[in-house]
């Protein structure tokens, strides 16, 4: 007898969309934490936009966003974009995580565009833009990697 297998996650096919993948990261995150990791503004394949708000608890000396806001930031889209491919697997966690910081990022709304690059049975890779008043300046851009269950 040979064993089924799950159809393939595909790049091209949405598991989640935007109101289903909100409601989830809304679960799977502490209430009184869930706001410094931003929120969904939309999913389309290969893709995730989200916005963050940083607060009080995000600034660091010299009045900019600290590191680790956004190293969570893109990490939490880097996890929205591959759970919307492969559906609400929450132990999907990070591998890798690697990111360069480009300029100061302002105490101001931080917009950040997750692209899957590769995804597989066991593995994904995405890359994360983030960036403020326009798309061409972005303020950090990470690869991270994701191992799923």
């Amino acid at each position: 007898m040979t064993p089924t297998h799950p159809p393939a996650p595909s790049e091209k096919t949405l598991r989640l969309d935007a109101q289903a993948l909100s409601a989830f990261l809304d679960s799977a995150f502490p209430a009184a934490t869930r706001p410094t990791f931003g929120d969904v503004v939309s999913v389309a394949p290969r893709h995730v936009r989200m916005v963050l708000n940083p607060g009080p608890e995000s600034i660091r000396p010299g009045n900019i966003v600290s590191g680790p806001t956004l190293m969570g930031f893109a990490d939490v889209a880097a996890f929205a974009v591959v759970l919307a491919h492969i559906g609400p697997v929450g132990m999907t966690v990070t591998n890798t995580l690697t990111i360069t910081f480009l300029r100061a990022c302002r105490l101001e709304r931080v917009i950040a565009d997750a692209r899957l690059l590769k995804l597989g049975r066991r593995l994904a890779t995405v890359e994360v833009r983030m960036w403020q008043e326009a798309e061409d300046r972005p303020v950090a851009h990470a690869t991270i990697g994701y191992a799923i269950p």
